[in-house]
C-alpha cells in the first residue's frame, strides 16, 4: 500500500472572519518541496475572497485525472513500441447537480492530442485502444464517481 500526502496551509491574518468575506487563498505543499498557490474557484466564491491566479480544487481534480491518464498512456505506448513526441490535453470538468442534488464534478472530459514519430505509429483504432487501456489502468479514474470521457484529438 502506498500513501500520498499534501499539506494545506491557510491563515486568517488580520482579516475579519465572521463576516464570511475572508480570503480563501491558501497554499498546497507537496513532499518534493513544490508549493502551489490555491484558492476557491471565483465561480464558487466571488473575487476578491478568491484568487483567480491560484489553482482551485476543481481544476486540480481535472488536472490530476488528466495527468494520471497521460502517465499510463506514455507507459503503454512505449511498451507497444510507439515513440511519443508530445502529449497535450485540453481537459475540462463540468460542475452540475448529481443524482443526490449535490454540486459535483459530474463529467471530466480529456481531449489528448498525441504526436508520434518513427516508422511505427498507431492508427485510429490502436490509438483509441491505447487511450482505453490507459483509462482502465489510471488510479485516479478508479477513485472517482464522476463519468470520465476520453476524447482524443488528432492534428
Amino acid at each position: 500500500m502506498s500513501s500520498y500526502t499534501a499539506e494545506i496551509h491557510w491563515s486568517r491574518g488580520e482579516q475579519k472572519f465572521t463576516d464570511n468575506r475572508y480570503s480563501r487563498a491558501h497554499t498546497w505543499h507537496f513532499d518534493g518541496g513544490t508549493v502551489v498557490p490555491a484558492s476557491s474557484s471565483p465561480s464558487v466564491v466571488p473575487l476578491p475572497m478568491s484568487s483567480a491566479a491560484a489553482v482551485d480544487p476543481e481544476e486540480a481534480f481535472v488536472a490530476s485525472l488528466s495527468s494520471c491518464h497521460l502517465l499510463w498512456f506514455l507507459s503503454l505506448a512505449a511498451k507497444q513500441g510507439y515513440t511519443v513526441d508530445s502529449y497535450t490535453d485540453a481537459a475540462s470538468g463540468i460542475m452540475a447537480r448529481n443524482a443526490a442534488g449535490k454540486l459535483a464534478l459530474t463529467q471530466i472530459t480529456l481531449r489528448p492530442l498525441v504526436l508520434f514519430s518513427g516508422i511505427h505509429s498507431p492508427d485510429r483504432t490502436a490509438l483509441d485502444a491505447l487511450h482505453h487501456a490507459a483509462h482502465d489502468e489510471c488510479f485516479i479514474a478508479h477513485s472517482v464517481r464522476s463519468e470520465v470521457v476520453i476524447e482524443p484529438r488528432t492534428t
